[in-house]
């Protein structure tokens, strides 16, 4: 049996880069999985991977963001698989510029995608999470290891220039992981959060000339670095080079996994060894 045989899993951001790569994982470990992205063409090509490969997966696309989304998305595992074991709080993106020019449209936007979003999902969680563990308590005498994995990043750990509001709304998810891991304990949750360093995703490329771009919600959000830049980066890494996502993969499994089922209120930096 593998590690995650009957388990359901949500990822959020699951269409591409670290959330693909968590899919995937999580899937070819045994978990059926909803997978999400705010475009549908991305999440649906994550779905049809873990067909592919034998699994099962529904996708649930939209904006983690909108306000009744976090019921959506619950709901959609219930409907779908009858039950919730695992929720991985992945999706983000970057809006990024210095204090003095953020308005406050793009600071509450960080905050919305990165801490007021898996807020809800796990609001929207909570009834299922409590009824099912009082039932498993009465039935087994202890209810099944439950795991939350909020994804952060070293931008919040430690600070970055030009992303104020990007390094509060990823710090402000380690707030979240803290408490809940109080809160949830009484039910067999573990609530983790994991800190990404440099990953190479679309978010961290390297470019020469104009800067790369993604477009999130009609707007054009430069994103990576330049070359020369991101040459430099790496020198801060022990490892010497940047993470790909799927060892990025590999940090949240492990929070995933029965292998953690006695670690809960940690926070996890994923970054190769910052110098």
């Amino acid at each position: 049996m593998t590690a995650l045989q009957d388990r359901v899993a949500i990822v959020t951001g699951a269409g591409r880069g670290i959330g693909r790569e968590i899919a995937l994982k999580l899937a070819g470990a045994g978990a059926a999985l909803v997978v999400n992205d705010l475009e549908d063409e991305p999440a649906n090509g994550t779905m049809a991977a873990i067909e592919a490969a034998g699994g099962q997966a529904v996708a649930c696309n939209g904006d983690v963001a909108a306000p009744d989304f976090g019921e959506r998305l619950v709901g959609a595992a219930l409907d779908r698989f009858g039950a919730l074991d695992i929720i991985v709080n992945n999706a983000g993106y970057i809006w990024n510029t210095t204090i003095q020019n953020t308005t406050d449209e793009q600071w509450q936007a960080m905050l919305d995608v990165h801490a007021t979003a898996p807020f809800r999902i796990l609001r929207a969680a909570t009834p299922f999470i409590r009824e099912a563990a009082a039932r498993e308590r009465a039935e087994a005498g202890r209810p099944r290891c439950r795991k939350v994995v909020n994804i952060s990043s070293v931008s919040g750990v430690y600070g970055a220039a030009g992303q104020s509001a990007y390094a509060t709304g990823k710090l402000a998810i380690v707030g979240l992981t803290n408490a809940l891991a109080k809160e949830w304990g009484r039910y067999n949750v573990t609530v983790n959060a994991v800190a990404f360093g440099f990953i190479e995703t679309r978010l961290t490329q390297a470019f020469e000339g104009p800067p790369a771009t993604i477009e999130v919600h009609g707007r054009t959000h430069k994103v990576g670095f330049p070359t020369e830049a991101a040459d430099a980066l790496k020198d801060t890494i022990a490892l010497g080079r940047p993470g790909t996502p799927a060892e990025a993969a590999g940090a949240v499994y492990l929070l995933c996994s029965p292998d953690s089922d006695y670690i809960t209120g940690q926070l996890l930096v994923c970054d190769g060894g910052r110098q």
